[in-house]
């Protein structure tokens, strides 16, 4: 079996990946608190776990790998939203939800075996919450159940921050009732118009921390493998997921392995509606960017460097997929991926290296490489294929009927493109010759074959027809 060595958060090096059970191999992933679109940022995680997922399902084996990640369906933002726009909650995480799957299918993202809403795990909240203040880890107040982070003799260790400088840097609300400014929501009190579930503690709804705690170790159980996320959530959410999981169930580990992308940026600055640079996943599909070519500027970096989403990168990606689909469009993909490939995954995900070593491959073994990373078929997407602005070069003399040429051309332009890319370079000059005598030009470009059409006039749908 290959051997996957990942970055660990949590003891800051890289190690070698070992399963606690290598026939259940766990993975747990934050999601999204769903009251709007996902934007850039909150796909880029997606894309990442879902390669690991990939490759974890890859090495171990289909049935032997599940991985979880979490829906947020309530939270101070959805409740505001929902007052903003006069709308049910349920009917705005409802539609929000579903929104997310649909962008981050059109990302060629698996769904993943569970996706658990908070909603679904109220009660398990209310017992672990429990658990706490029995062990002395938690305290009521006020109507609050709050956390003690000085019960926890590791609080800090994931972020690398001690409670001491927490409180010195802090921006956390002091409440009057908190022991320590540093202690963290369990349970908050929800007023009649705000969503709430009846507990020992009174009418409330659970603080945004325990959510996550309370699922993994329902669906994961008291130790699992790997947790992942944003590194925006390092600290507090998963410094308290820690801290909250091991109080409760002190013989387990919780996650024996954490990783962590960095943050995404758009043409080298944060992305911000103030900025105007804020895109949706959504806003991109909508202007024609396939999927796919967000996909690939997403893993067109590693997972642990900060991510600039550029139009530059964005159109060299849609060139190097347009040339990877041409060069395996109706081919079979080999029975095995290539051991570069993996090697290259197995090494922290490193996804660029992966890319660089499909730059040099073609046929099967492209199309092989192309599906462990999440990309579709080329039999699947037609927005490679040559479209009708390729086929008007530098020059269009004559007059002519302009879909009728795309017709023909077309076809002809993809097997050209295809002899060329299996070096059957015979064939492709003969295609060549053919085209030249009724003054077509062709030319090969990292955009995919052009064509400029001298004169429509010339073109013989007879001798056409003999190049298909």
């Amino acid at each position: 079996m290959v051997e996957i060595k990942l970055h660990n958060t949590k003891t800051r090096k890289k190690e070698v990946f070992t399963p606690i059970d290598a026939s259940n191999v766990r993975m747990y992933v934050c999601g999204p608190t769903v009251y709007d679109r996902a934007h850039l940022g909150n796909a880029r995680p997606v894309v990442v776990f879902d390669v690991l997922n990939r490759l974890l399902r890859h090495v171990y084996g289909e049935d032997h790998v599940t991985y979880v990640r979490n829906f947020t369906d309530v939270d101070d933002k959805i409740i505001a939203r929902a007052e903003q726009d006069n709308r049910k909650i349920g009917d705005i995480t409802s539609e929000t939800t579903q929104w997310f799957l649909e962008d981050m299918a059109a990302l060629g993202a698996r769904e993943p075996d569970h996706m658990p809403r908070a909603t679904q795990y109220i009660p398990q909240m209310v017992t672990m919450i429990e658990e706490l203040i029995a062990g002395g880890h938690a305290y009521e107040a006020e109507g609050h159940v709050l956390f003690a982070v000085e019960s926890c003799e590791k609080y800090g260790a994931l972020s690398g921050r001690t409670i001491k400088d927490m409180i010195a840097g802090s921006r956390v609300e002091v409440a009057p009732y908190k022991r320590n400014p540093m202690d963290f929501v369990l349970w908050k009190p929800s007023s009649g118009d705000q969503p709430g579930w009846e507990s020992p503690w009174g009418y409330g709804r659970p603080g945004w921390h325990i959510e996550c705690s309370a699922m993994a170790y329902e669906l994961l159980g008291e130790s699992f493998d790997i947790h992942g996320g944003g590194n925006d959530l390092m600290f507090p959410h998963h410094e308290n997921e820690i801290a909250q999981s091991c109080c409760a169930h002190p013989h387990g580990d919780f996650a024996r392995v954490w990783m962590h992308n960095e943050m995404l940026q758009v043409e080298g600055k944060k992305m911000s509606k103030s900025l105007g640079n804020f895109f949706t996943v959504r806003d991109l599909l909508d202007q024609g960017v396939p999927g796919e070519v967000i996909r690939f500027v997403f893993l067109s970096t590693h997972y642990r460097k900060p991510m600039d989403w550029t139009e530059k990168k964005r159109q060299e990606a849609e060139a190097t997929l347009r040339k990877w689909f041409l060069k395996t469009d109706d081919v079979e993909a080999a029975p095995t991926i290539p051991s570069r490939i993996v090697d290259a995954l197995c090494d922290d995900l490193n996804i660029s290296m992966a890319l660089s070593e499909m730059q040099r491959m073609s046929g099967p073994a492209l199309k092989s490489a192309m599906r462990l990373l999440g990309f579709p078929d080329a039999e699947d997407v037609d927005w490679f294929r040559v479209q009708g602005s390729d086929l008007v070069g530098v020059a269009m003399i004559g007059e002519g009927n302009l879909s009728h040429a795309q017709e023909l051309l077309n076809p002809i332009l993809r097997r050209w493109q295809s002899m060329r890319d299996k070096k059957n370079y015979q064939e492709a000059d003969n295609i060549k010759k053919v085209l030249e005598g009724m003054q077509v030009e062709l030319k090969a470009t990292g955009q995919g074959p052009q064509a400029t059409v001298r004169d429509y006039g010339l073109l013989d749908p007879k001798k056409l027809e003999t190049l298909l």
